[in-house]
Order: structure tokens, then C-alpha cells, then sequence
């Protein structure tokens, strides 16, 4: 079965490298008639104006073709800046629209040729490497040179994965018209599922779906006897394809507006905005079920969930970011810091972002309530910053770019404010805990090791006390690689749930339950 594993690996570099490479291809070129009818009415005629010198001109690549939009353009609003003529300023940026609509390619005239070439072949690839893993092993995980392996412990193509990862990152949140070919490429697909020419949303949730179901394969293989950690691999790979993916194109087919149902405040940011909440009051009975569903979820459906089965029915079953961060990024768990200086990081920063969406959305609803005459225009400066410094740099960047740096739940264990909204729940009103025996345990340490939220769990479970930590997602994995059965996942009576016995860590003395 090794060659299977081997031609499934050349066909995933073959369909990456494809992937890399198609941003690259093709020209641009531009005239009036493409302008009007990609710009908004109120600019169409002044952007026409503005890049009347591009036309004619044909640009062999998109950095040609940006840098002299971007030249033309940015001229325009600089100057009206200068002499403080706000009012005329164009706000709106019209270059990928523009770069999608001006671009010749080979992509996008055969736009199945080239996703067969790119992500069909990573995805093929990708189940040919993952199907016929472990063959041959026994059941069961062990720490068997987890930490030798390059990719998998910082080492030199750990930091080309990191690397690679930021930088798709942060071209796909700032500066997507450098993926417009890729975007074109997925087009037709959109174009299927919600009658609409595809967005670099949609690029990356299709690949962010596909990612979660070929890495699912390998966690069935992986974890193959464990009926837990089967059925919860299966249940985010269904949420993410169905819920997160699916349904919301669909629901924009029907001329509905676009929307995840599992998607929970203060998860959902954007879920109080005034454009938000207008779009659900003027989209009829379903819109206002929908204002109702999220509404209901999070006063309802987070506390009383979480009292029965912690918070790991959200994080570990139902989450798209959960998701991706235990199938793609499982084999990266092992980083996560297992120090009590992290630990003092994690509790300030995490709680942190919590009260900063709470208060972003506090000031959202007041102001739309007055009639935008409590704050005005401060509250779009406010959305701005908490959507570019913790919805795209901390979310994207960081919590996916940094799988290979610091683990795969560096957003779960620093950044979610749902996961703290949670997480406060489970420390203080729920039945869920993971009990421990610590008779049995052999100080192997492998829980602690495979622990992606840095629980140093070996430590309970050498004092026999139970784990009642509000990071903890509830992944079980610490219990399908421990050995002996020490641990064990349990929703019961609240009574002798939590234990104040402090524990030594290094020179401090922690209670282990805060």
C-alpha cells in the first residue's frame, strides 16, 4: 500500500503546485463599458473617467494590471483627501470586481480542466495518502516519534506549511484580486449551487470543505475502533458540508438571504449589524425565523446544551473552525503549550475578546435603536477594527496560519468569544467533566501531549482529579490515547464535579479547576 500513499502525495504536490500556479494566468485589459457595469451607479461614471488611460492597454499579469489601477485610482481619492473633500471620496474598492471582470485567461474559459488539474488532483491525492494510513498498526495512538517528524514538530517544512498558510491568509482577506483566476475558476460551481458568479468566499469555502472531508478520512483511519471519535469526525464534516456550505448557497437560490444556522453570536460578530438585521426584518417569515433561530441560540441553546454535554456539542461536534482544526490540523495538536504561563495568557486574552464583542455589540444595537444618533459613524469604526483585527487576523490568520507554530486550536484556546461564552457555562453550571483514574496511570504522558488546548492532563490524572477546565473542547482524545483507561468523558450529577486540591506546577501552586 506504500505506492498508493506515494502516488497520492505526487498527485496532491502536482494539484497544489497547479494551484500556486494559476493565479499567474492570463492578461487583463479594460474598457468604458466593463467599468460601468462593474461599478456602482453613483461611481460608474467617475471611475470611467479615473481609468480611461488603462484602456486599450492590455497587462500580461495581475500585479501589472493592479499596480496600474491602483496608480490611477489611489491618485484620485489622495488628492480629494488632501484638500479634505471627503464627500467625494470613493470608499468603495473596485479592484477585484474590476480584475475578474478584465481578465483573459485560459481559467477561465475552461474552468473544469484547470479544477480538475488543481483542487481535484489535491483532493485525489489527498485520499489516496490518508485511505490506506496505519495499515497494518494496531489500534490505539502512541507518542511514537511524533516530535521527530519536520512538519509535524516546527521543523523546516512546518514552517513552509505555517509560511504558506499565512500568506494565503492574508492575500485572501486583503488583496483578493490577486486570486481572481482561482475565483473564476470556481465559478460554475457557484453558479450551480446559488445562481451567482463566484466570490473569494466561496473559493475558500469550498476549500475549506474539501480540506475537512479528505483530512476527515484520515481521522477515521487514525482513530479507527474509537466509535467517539468516528461519529464526531463524521458529524463536523457533515455540519460543515451541509450548514456552513450548502444550505446558505441554496438559501440565496431561493432569494433568501445567506445564512449559517450554526453559526452562533458572539461567533457571528455581524449577527446585530444594521445591514444584519434589516436584511432579516425585510426577507419576510424566513428572515424573521432566522432573527429568532440566533436569537434563541444564544440564550437558550448555548447555556442549556453546554449544562448537558459541556461544551464540546459546539466545539468538537458542530463548529466550522472546530472542524477544520481536528481533521486538517490534528496532526499538529501536539504543539499547543502545555506551560501555566500560557495558560495565564490564554485566560486574559480569550476572556478579553469576549467582553470586547460583547461591548462592540452593545453599542451596535443602542445605536441602531437611536436612529444612529448615539454614536453615528464610530460604531462602523468600531465593526472595522473588531472585523480586521479579531475576524481576520486573529480568526484567519493566526488561528489557521499558526497550526504548524503553536497547534491547531490557537482561535478555540485564545481568540473565539463563543468558545468563552461556552467555556464560562462549563466551568461553572454543567454536568460535563472527564474523570480520572489515577491508580491506573502510568505517566506516559501521552494525553497531555495529544491535548490541542494545552491541558496538562497527565498532572489530574497522577492526582486522580477531574478535569472541569472551561478551555477543555471535550475532543476526547486524551482518552483514546491513554493506555490504561484513566480517563474517561462523562456527563453526570453536578455534585463532587469540580475539587478545590491545588496542584504544584513548576514553583506555583494552581488549583487546577480555575
Amino acid at each position: 500500500m506504500k505506492w498508493i500513499q506515494k502516488l497520492g502525495l505526487v498527485l496532491f504536490l502536482i494539484g497544489l503546485g497547479s494551484f500556486i500556479l494559476i493565479p499567474f494566468l492570463g492578461n487583463y485589459s479594460l474598457d468604458k463599458e466593463l467599468v460601468l457595469a462593474n461599478t456602482k451607479e453613483i461611481h460608474q461614471e467617475k471611475m470611467a473617467e479615473i481609468l480611461e488611460p488603462m484602456y486599450g492597454e492590455t497587462y500580461s499579469s495581475n500585479f501589472a494590471f493592479l499596480s496600474a489601477f491602483g496608480d490611477y485610482f489611489n491618485t484620485y481619492n489622495d488628492q480629494l483627501k488632501a484638500d479634505a473633500n471627503w464627500d467625494q471620496v470613493i470608499w468603495d474598492d473596485y479592484s477585484f470586481s474590476l480584475a475578474l471582470a478584465g481578465l483573459d485567461s485560459p481559467v477561465k474559459d475552461n474552468p473544469w480542466m484547470f479544477f480538475a488539474l488543481s483542487i481535484g488532483l489535491a483532493v485525489l491525492g489527498g485520499i489516496f495518502y490518508n485511505l490506506p494510513k496505519y495499515q497494518g498498526e494496531p489500534e490505539g495512538i502512541k507518542n511514537n516519534g511524533i516530535f521527530h517528524s519536520s512538519i509535524k514538530n516546527r521543523g523546516i517544512l512546518g514552517m513552509i506549511t505555517g509560511s504558506f498558510l499565512i500568506l494565503f491568509y492574508i492575500v485572501l482577506y486583503w488583496f483578493p484580486a490577486y486570486l481572481v483566476t482561482l475565483v473564476a475558476m470556481v465559478s460554475p460551481i457557484s453558479e450551480m449551487l446559488s445562481g451567482n458568479p463566484a466570490s473569494q468566499w466561496f473559493l475558500y469555502g469550498l476549500i475549506y470543505t474539501l480540506a475537512i472531508i479528505v483530512m476527515g478520512v484520515r481521522m477515521f483511519r487514525k482513530y479507527r475502533g474509537n466509535k467517539y471519535q468516528q461519529l464526531r469526525t463524521a458529524s463536523v464534516m457533515f455540519f460543515q458540508t451541509a450548514f456552513a456550505f450548502l444550505i446558505p448557497e441554496i438559501l440565496v437560490l431561493m432569494n433568501q438571504p445567506y445564512f449559517d444556522f450554526k453559526n452562533i453570536w458572539p461567533l457571528d460578530y455581524d449577527f446585530f449589524y444594521d445591514y444584519q438585521i434589516s436584511t432579516f426584518l425585510s426577507s419576510g417569515g424566513v428572515g424573521m425565523f432566522m432573527l429568532i433561530w440566533g436569537i434563541l441560540l444564544i440564550i437558550v441553546g448555548v447555556p442549556v446544551f453546554t449544562y448537558f454535554f459541556g461544551k464540546r456539542w459546539y466545539c468538537s461536534w458542530v463548529c466550522g473552525c472546530g472542524g477544520l482544526a481536528e481533521t486538517v490540523g490534528d496532526p499538529f495538536r501536539q504543539l499547543s503549550d502545555k506551560s501555566l504561563k500560557a495558560w495565564k495568557y490564554e485566560r486574559y486574552i480569550i476572556h478579553g475578546v469576549l467582553v470586547l464583542a460583547v461591548i462592540m455589540t452593545l453599542v451596535t444595537i443602542a445605536n441602531y435603536f437611536s436612529g444612529f444618533s448615539f454614536l453615528g459613524n464610530a460604531t462602523n469604526q468600531l465593526h472595522s477594527f473588531y472585523g480586521f483585527a479579531i475576524g481576520s487576523a486573529f480568526a484567519g490568520v493566526v488561528g489557521t496560519g499558526f497550526y504548524p507554530f503553536m497547534g491547531n486550536r490557537v482561535w478555540c484556546r485564545f481568540g473565539c468569544p463563543l468558545a468563552a461564552y461556552l467555556g464560562l457555562v462549563q466551568r461553572f453550571k454543567s454536568r460535563f467533566r472527564i474523570t480520572t483514574n489515577g491508580g491506573q496511570c502510568i505517566s506516559c504522558g501521552n494525553c497531555s501531549t495529544y491535548c490541542e488546548m494545552g491541558i496538562d492532563v497527565r498532572a489530574y490524572a497522577q492526582k486522580g482529579q477531574n478535569i472541569v477546565r472551561s478551555s477543555c473542547v471535550g475532543c476526547g482524545v486524551c482518552s483514546a490515547v491513554c493506555p490504561r483507561g484513566v480517563l474517561k468523558l462523562e456527563n453526570g450529577s453536578e455534585e463532587n464535579r469540580i475539587t478545590d486540591f491545588p496542584i504544584l506546577i513548576g514553583n506555583d501552586s494552581v488549583k487546577l479547576n480555575a
